[in-house]
């Protein structure tokens, strides 16, 4: 060939290259896996479509080539939607200098051929699904200037032969699995300018020749597992503009002229870390700071100016040592007065003193304030009515004195409020009542006084509402009990309240926790109670209640703490308690109970159950220590109750037969019955030898899945014990151990009814020394939801044996379940936790077909604001998710955020109710699962609905073609709230974060929606 390109002329060998670009450019594409290694698999805008050779190869879409010589330099698919492998034949592209694939769905590995070019300067292939280690013959390509493989799936080291890249300006690699250390000849590329490698397994040190850089302006390497220094030659780069280094293992102190040697420094973020000392005097210094974070470590001292960070906006100091607890320690806030863009202000859990100055009331911009758990005393500062944006103020566990300003309640935008563990008096303002948006309002620990307000019922938001341990006196206002938001707790314990729970309490059907004990409450309690259905926490005691324990608790089968105790009580012990199998204590000692003590259940363990002080109790287990029962005066009772059972059954019948007529479209939601599991010890411990012995070897036929991060299998503690589920993580996993200790911080900081219970955890060795570490949760009899969507997933759909299905109202339960659990993360704590992995595989459910959000690993504690004020994506850690269920922003390398779990339960509900997954085949090409639910609303909304739920419309509808013609109108209502549903989750599944729903605004919607169908 080369002789004949010799002899042929330079006209035939532009020609043959030409033609040779064309093959090649072509193979790489190429649609017919007969030709070529790889291929295209989807191509939703027609990319290809314009390959063809009616136009020069230079015009096709994403191509470019040199005036000149007309041989490709160029090949940009920027977002395009492709899906496939990526063609060793890109390697015969030798003129090529620009590569940019990113935004893509390419997989399998990047192929080493691209090593052959040698002209190559740009490489992108970020946010795509490469697999595997990055090619070492990359090397090659002596020229490349910007690499960015990030957001992908690549493992193993940086490629030692990448110290050739001496060109190298920007090296992108966040969010990928690539361990070992930091290589240190990055020191010698002395044009670089970026270096972003978050969110990686890299170990070991930051190289001390990375401060030979003196172009760096960007150096993020957070949430990797780096320990040791920053070395001090990092501070002599004075060009630098972001050091982001969070979650980490990284130590020692921050130099003292910091703020002098870094003038550019923009972002300096070393949160979650392990470094002490002071904090430099220097940075009042570093004028073009906007954002400084170091959260979570071990600095002492004070703070000191930060008048001439005109552009800071976010300053998160929280829970260090700072301060000394005395007058003073606040000085440094006066010289944030002219601060009008600071949005973030957290100076909590650290040791300051000092009455918090006036001049905090100048910073109108503020979304957040955070000074709980320090020592600051005196009054709220009058003003507190200017922060006009405010949607967190917390002030609790201080010193704080004097009466709750009125002008709190002029803070419309107010989500959470917490005045707690304070010395506050006076009354409670009823222009709290304002504040339509709030979700949580703590004012527990204080010495308030006063009737509560009715005028609290107009915050129809509220999730928590805790006003325990206080001087309050009154009733209990029935308009509390309009706050049907209610799910966490209501809790006014501790208090001299007087007269009787109202019976509108059954109204607060979601409730999670109600505790109203140690008041002086009387009269019998309500009925009504029994319609808390979803309630797990009943604290009654030291009260005047009287009469009988109500036959209506029984339907309270979620209960796990119950006390009854210190009342005037009379009647019999309800023989339902024997069957709440998750009942873990009971009290009803001290009142005036009488008959037969159960010995099933919860009855069983003596220590769980306390029925002292009624003297006319007998029999029950040994333990209990009571007489035993007059056989024929139970038999004599035993008859006058089924009289009275019959006679009851025989009225209810016909109410029953009544009602019947008039249920016409869906069906009670299902329950399968528990079987006989002993109550779990939340204080259980647990070994290596106790779970092997509980898994019987940890046993194939035990195996109940396998995920990223180990297996899970079924156990059961000691002979007859409880049931169990233990995932084993897999040590040799890079992520692993990061992953157990998430999951264990998490678990450790939250407890919620719609969240899987961690039972223990364990971390030791096995029998041949190696790492073990399991976690031990609550078992799910019914495993996940993604066994009830896709039960033939993975498996033989041929299978004989019946199709799990679950029917509407279930499925609207469930996803009610999940989003209370999320609004929970997001809101239910001191900071918020994004999940991170929702999706049908990690919602489990119990006997009753409750849903429950599990599997915690991949979550992080994050401050919520952060994605709403575009913070640098390295600032915080970010987690990719599972493919579908993740954002699109957390693909452009964005921080983890609270709407991304948004994103996620938008999906998850789409899926739930049209049965498909939004990775199946159907969506290959432009299609997505939200797009193809968005063209069809709201006219083919039929089109939509899973088949399982269509049907099940169907049949309802035959009947009320049977029934009264007025029942047209009610299904067509049905259909409107259908259409409702899939509005939610398209609304949720929204490609721009800032136009997703609040989790809070989803569970008012989703109630809205479950009441209309129940009503129906």
């Amino acid at each position: 060939m080369a002789v004949f390109l010799t002899e042929a002329g330079p006209a035939i060998t532009q020609f043959v290259c030409q033609f040779c670009s064309i093959l090649a450019v072509v193979l790489i594409f190429c649609l017919d896996s007969t030709v070529a290694e790889t291929k295209i698999t989807s191509d939703p805008l027609n990319i290809m479509s314009s390959w063809n050779m009616s136009v020069h190869f230079c015009q096709w879409r994403g191509i470019s080539c040199d005036k000149r010589h007309q041989r490709v330099t160029g090949l940009n698919l920027n977002s395009q939607k492709l899906q496939g492998s990526l063609s060793p034949y890109v390697g015969n592209l030798s003129f090529l200098q620009v590569l940019v694939l990113s935004n893509n769905r390419f997989s399998l590995e990047i192929p080493a051929e691209i090593g052959n070019l040698r002209r190559l300067q740009t490489l992108y292939l970020y946010e795509n699904l490469f697999t595997g280690q990055i090619p070492a013959n990359l090397s090659g390509c002596t020229n490349l200037v910007a690499i960015s493989f990030a957001n992908n799936n690549l493992v193993g080291k940086i490629p030692a032969g990448f110290s050739n890249l001496v060109k190298l300006q920007g090296f992108n690699v966040q969010m990928n699995k690539l361990s070992g250390g930091f290589p240190a000849f990055f020191g010698n590329f002395s044009s670089l300018k970026l270096i972003k490698a978050t969110l990686n397994n890299f170990v070991g040190s930051i190289p001390d020749s990375l401060g030979q850089l003196k172009r760096l302006s960007y150096l993020s390497m957070g949430g990797n597992m780096l320990s040791g220094t920053i070395p001090p030659s990092i501070f002599n780069i004075s060009a630098l503009q972001v050091l982001s280094l969070p979650v980490n293992k990284l130590r020692g102190t921050l130099p003292p002229e910091m703020g002098n040697m870094l003038p550019n420094l923009v972002n300096f973020s070393v949160g979650d870390n392990e470094f002490t000392g002071f904090i430099p005097l220097s940075l009042s210094n570093a004028s073009n700071l906007q954002m400084f974070t170091i959260a979570i470590n071990g600095f002492s001292g004070l703070m000191p100016s930060l008048e001439k960070m005109k552009g800071l906006f976010w300053l998160s100091i929280s829970t260090n040592n700072l301060g000394t607890g005395q007058y003073g320690d606040l000085r440094f806030l006066d010289t944030l007065s002219n601060k009008t863009s600071l949005k973030l202000l957290s100076i909590s859990a650290n040791n300051f003193g000092g009455p918090l100055p006036s001049s905090i009331t100048n910073l109108t911009s503020l979304n957040t304030l955070t000074v709980d758990f320090n020592q600051i005393f005196g009054s709220i500062p009058s003003g507190i009515g200017n922060l006009v944006n405010l949607g967190q103020l917390d002030m609790g566990n201080n010193r704080f004195t004097g009466e709750i300003p009125v002008e709190i309640g002029s803070l419309k935008q107010l989500i959470k409020l917490s005045l707690y563990s304070n010395h506050f008096s006076g009354t409670i303002p009823s222009s709290i009542g304002n504040l339509s948006l709030l979700t949580h309002l703590k004012l527990e620990e204080n010495s308030l006084h006063g009737v509560i307000p009715p005028s609290l019922g107009k915050s129809q938001s509220l999730l928590l509402l805790n006003l325990s341990q206080n001087n309050l006196s009154g009733s209990i206002p029935k308009e509390l009990m309009t706050i049907t938001s209610l799910t966490i707790s209501l809790s006014v314990s501790q208090n001299y309240l007087t007269g009787q729970l109202p019976a509108e309490v059954g109204a607060l059907t979601n409730l999670g926790e109600l505790d109203i004990s140690n008041n002086m409450l009387s009269g019998g309690i309500p009925d009504s109670l029994g319609s808390c259905v979803k309630l797990e926490f009943l604290y009654m005691q030291r009260n005047s209640f009287r009469g009988s324990i109500p036959t209506s608790l029984g339907s309270l089968r979620g209960l796990q703490v119950v006390d009854l105790s210190h009342n005037n009580l009379t009647g019999n012990i309800p023989d339902f308690f024997e069957s709440f199998h998750s009942l873990l204590r009971l009290n009803m000692s001290f009142n005036d109970l009488e008959g037969i003590v159960p010995t099933k259940g919860v009855f069983e363990n003596s220590t769980a159950t306390s029925v002292e002080g009624n003297s006319k109790l007998c029999g029950g287990i040994a333990e209990f220590q009571l007489p035993s029962c007059n056989i024929k005066a139970t038999e004599k009772r035993g008859l006058s109750l089924s009289l009275k059972l019959i006679i009851a059954i025989c009225g209810l019948l016909g109410a029953v037969l009544v009602l019947a007529s008039l249920c016409f479209l869906f069906v009670k939601r299902g329950r399968v019955e528990p079987k006989s599991n002993p109550s779990l010890n939340l204080s259980l411990r647990t070994s290596y030898q106790i779970l092997l012995k509980a898994t019987d070897g940890f046993s194939q036929a035990n195996l109940l899945g396998v995920g990223g991060f180990g297996s899970v299998y079924k156990g059961v503690l000691e002979e007859n014990g409880p049931i169990i589920a233990v995932k084993v993580l897999n040590v040799f996993h890079p992520a692993a151990s990061k992953s157990f200790k998430a999951e264990c911080k998490v678990m450790r900081n939250i407890r919620h009814r719609n969240l899987v219970k961690l039972l223990t955890a364990c971390s030791g060795f096995d029998y041949q020394g190696n790492e073990f570490k399991a976690l031990v949760y609550e078992f799910m009899v019914n495993g996940s939801l993604e066994d009830w969507l896709h039960p033939f997933h993975g498996s033989d759909e041929t299978q004989e044996s019946p199709r799990k299905s679950l029917n509407f109202l279930q499925r609207i339960g469930i996803a009610m379940d999940v989003a209370c659990a999320l609004d929970y993360l997001h809101q239910g704590n001191q900071t918020p936790i994004v999940h991170c992995d929702l999706k049908p595989s990690n919602v489990l459910l119990n006997e009753e077909l409750e849903g429950r959000v599990g599997d915690f690993g991949l979550a992080r504690f994050f401050a919520e604001n952060a994605t709403a004020y575009n913070l640098d994506p390295s600032s915080t850690i970010g987690i990719g998710g599972t493919v579908g269920y993740a954002p699109p922003e957390y693909g452009t390398g964005n921080e983890v955020s609270t709407s991304g779990d948004v994103y996620a339960y938008g999906i998850l509900l789409l899926e739930m109710f049209t049965g498909k997954k939004p990775t199946d085949d159907l969506f290959t090409d432009d299609l997505s699962l939200h797009s193809f639910v968005e063209a069809a609303l709201p006219e083919q909304v039929e089109k939509l609905l899973d088949p399982i739920l269509l049907q099940e419309i169907r049949e309802r509808e035959m009947d009320q073609d049977r029934a009264e013609s007025s029942s047209n109108t009610r299904i067509s209502q049905v259909w409107d709230r259908i259409v409702s549903i899939f509005e939610l989750g398209l609304t949720c599944s929204a490609q721009s974060p800032s136009e997703r729903m609040k989790m809070v605004d989803v569970t008012v919607e989703l109630s809205t929606i479950q009441k209309a169908l129940f009503g129906s």
